[in-house]
């Protein structure tokens, strides 16, 4: 080997060495700040002229009431928007930005939509979430309409008060999410991109808990979804009881059976699922809670449910009752996520109700279970019927979509109304709690899981 074929191995040997030595100090550089919740690299690309969020556009049907089935009401009656935090344009839009950013996590890797994924109606498609430290205990359901939730109260177990409560809960669990309210703040207030949005939701950019929690709220509200085939063939029709021309005779049985199954169970569907959106409803059992035992086993012993909140042992095996928009989509089913597929669900409902001390009184007849029977083809009927209520414009929607991985500028969003929409909503932005014209405080929570969320030590609940 002649001297300059030595010299020149050295000099290649030293320069691939300098590039380890790089490469390592750069990944390790980045392994810390992803550990300390700081984006590395990361920012939000966003549209040069934002998104409507405001005024909410919803079919006629939406403010009407025409189902003849127990326990109905008009979808607008229930919507629980608080008069101190209305949607607005440049609220949501902070709002999506703080949905989607995993710098806000003590990991730096999970954010509200690692567990809530737009694709599955923002539910999870995991039996159960992964977060910074660990998985929860239960499913995350969808978050769809949302803002149309009866009585405002949210989780699976109902512990948040509002929206506004819920959101903040996943960034204090320790399984979820692994914050302070101090460290979230910072992270926020260190985050380069947040100053602007700030700014232009609330006048200035100083950075405080109850504005996350507003902003997150106002994102999560205005999740609408309200352009399914069954709402292209609901503004056909007078009432939604009639035959939709656009659905076949399948989709049309299934419907009928949901409203009204007749003599094949103890009661519709649609007591429950209640409203054209499909979102729970008082489902008969004391108290005002939208919560229910429908079932599922004999005794309740891991996870009571509502009776967890309450500490009343005979709300244990109660859970919220879920949406049915984009059903289809939200798998897997069910507070823990037993269930793989909507003919698992009605297999369930048809022969596998249990007898458990707490059933529903509307599920039991005489103290036992009241099963429904329907055939294998009404079953396939109302599994047709449920696969009508997914919106594939609202599941595509750039409006909702992570601004993290848009590249250039973002397309405008699609129609996600079937007619000429009505506009319902204000559009003046919050009043804060320092009085000055802008945001108001709260303590809300976008997380995933079961959502213990009980003060900074929380199981990953939901």
């Amino acid at each position: 080997m002649t001297r300059q074929t030595s010299r020149a191995l050295l000099l290649y040997a030293t320069s691939a060495c300098v590039m380890l030595v790089y490469l390592t100090l750069a990944y390790v550089e980045s392994a810390d700040a992803a550990q300390h919740g700081q984006s590395v690299a990361r920012a939000p690309t966003l549209p040069t002229i934002g998104y409507s969020y405001a005024n909410a556009a919803l079919p006629q049907h939406f403010f009407t009431d025409t189902i003849r089935s127990r326990n109905q009401d008009s979808v607008i009656s229930k919507d629980n928007t608080p008069a101190n935090n209305p949607v607005t344009d440049a609220g949501a839009a902070l709002g999506r930005v703080l949905f989607y950013d995993t710098a806000l996590s003590s990991t730096g890797t999970v954010s509200c939509a690692s567990c809530h994924v737009q694709a599955n109606s923002f539910a999870d498609p995991n039996q159960f979430s992964i977060g910074v430290a660990g998985t929860t205990r239960r499913n995350s359901p969808g978050l769809a309409n949302a803002r149309f939730n009866d009585n405002g109260r949210f989780f699976l177990d109902e512990r948040a008060a509002s929206l506004e409560d819920q959101v903040l809960m996943p960034f204090l669990d320790q399984v979820e999410m692994g914050l302070t309210i101090e460290q979230l703040n910072q992270l926020v207030a260190t985050q380069p991109y947040y100053a602007e949005l700030f700014t232009a939701a609330f006048g200035d950019d100083v950075v405080t808990s109850e504005r996350i929690s507003l902003a997150l709220a106002q994102f999560v509200r205005s999740m609408v979804s309200a352009n399914s085939k069954y709402d292209q063939g609901r503004v056909q029709v007078a009432n939604a009881n009639q035959n939709f021309p656009n659905f076949t005779a399948q989709e049309n049985l299934g419907k009928r059976l949901f409203f009204n199954p007749g003599n094949r169970g103890p009661i519709a569907c649609a007591a429950c699922h209640s409203t054209e959106a499909f979102v729970s409803e008082a489902p008969r059992q004391r108290g005002p809670s939208n919560t229910a035992n429908i079932g599922l086993d004999t005794a309740s012993t891991t996870d009571l449910g509502l009776a967890e909140v309450t500490g009343n042992q005979n709300h244990a095996g109660r859970f919220r009752v879920a949406s049915l928009r984009n059903v289809a989509v939200t798998a897997p089913y069910f507070h823990d996520g037993r269930f793989a597929t909507l003919d698992d669900v009605l297999n369930q409902y048809n022969g596998g109700i249990q007898d458990h001390p707490n059933l529903a009184n509307v599920l039991s007849d005489n103290g036992r279970p009241d099963q429904y029977n329907f055939s294998n083809a009404e079953k396939a009927a109302i599994v047709a019927f449920l696969n009508t209520l997914t919106d594939s414009t609202f599941l595509s929607d750039a409006r909702f979509s992570d601004p993290f991985t848009a590249t250039g500028t973002e397309p405008a969003p699609v129609s996600t109304i079937p007619e000429q929409p009505v506009a319902i909503q204000p559009a003046n932005p919050p009043r804060d709690e320092r009085g000055n014209g802008n945001g108001n405080g709260g303590n809300g929570g976008g997380g995933r899981g079961d959502r213990d969320g009980r003060g900074n030590g929380g199981r990953g609940n939901r």
